[in-house]
């Protein structure tokens, strides 16, 4: 798939040409916390034929950053965000629903069927949303005494937009998400081709992780 050009407004920079400040998210995979804003084009389709999933490319210069190819049987209930080479960095799966009241999805780093079993591994993060909340918070596991930083994402299914924020309370957009504009501001292209916005230091893969659990909750 080549990359739509697009007359989108630039991405507005608010790393005020600064190192990382205090408070930036913590990255897991630190070669995709860029200090600049990145803008991802995202299509909701796996390049597998008959596959379910996304392919993901930089709208800077081109290029796949992730992929998402599932055509097991069980791809609504796991599922794994992979780089554009086919390494796996998340294993995402979905936990029993509590009373039909509450959805989350656990995320791991890596493959979990190469590491080892879920019960042997602690998640990296529990995604959770209460039925009927058009939004869910982002737990993250505190990892070398570290206090994690967690999110949260809001949403629109009618306006086809989700935000991604810090927990904290008044914390800033780190991520967002859209539909893609074409050649002209006016027109939008099919709905399976989002846009993501990732502001400095955001790591993109935690971004993307939560726009594919967010696309499953109901």
């Amino acid at each position: 798939m080549e990359v739509p050009k697009s007359k989108e407004t630039p991405m507005e920079d608010r790393s005020n040409g600064a190192g990382k400040p205090a408070g930036s998210p913590r990255g897991v995979f630190p070669d995709l916390c860029s200090p600049s804003p990145v803008r991802l084009t995202v299509w909701c389709k796996s390049l597998l034929f008959n596959g379910h999933g996304y392919t993901v490319f930089d709208d800077s210069d081109g290029r796949m950053v992730f992929r998402v190819d599932n055509y097991a049987h069980n791809w609504r209930q796991e599922t794994v965000l992979m780089d554009q080479a086919g390494n796996v960095l998340l294993t995402f799966r979905r936990c029993r629903k509590i009373l039909n009241l509450m959805e989350s999805w656990e995320a791991y780093k890596g493959d979990k069927d190469v590491v080892g079993t879920v019960g042997q591994k602690k998640p990296l993060f529990k995604a959770t949303k209460n039925l009927g909340n058009p939004s869910c918070t982002v737990s993250m596991v505190s990892t070398n005494g570290m206090e994690p930083l967690g999110y949260r994402m809001s949403w629109s299914r009618q306006n086809e937009w989700s935000k991604i924020y810090q927990a904290e309370a008044n914390a800033p957009l780190v991520a967002e998400v859209g539909r893609k504009y074409g050649a002209s501001p006016k027109i939008l292209l099919d709905k399976d081709v989002l846009t993501l916005r990732v502001q400095p230091w955001m790591d993109q893969a935690i971004a993307m992780a939560m726009v594919m659990i967010t696309n499953s909750m109901r």
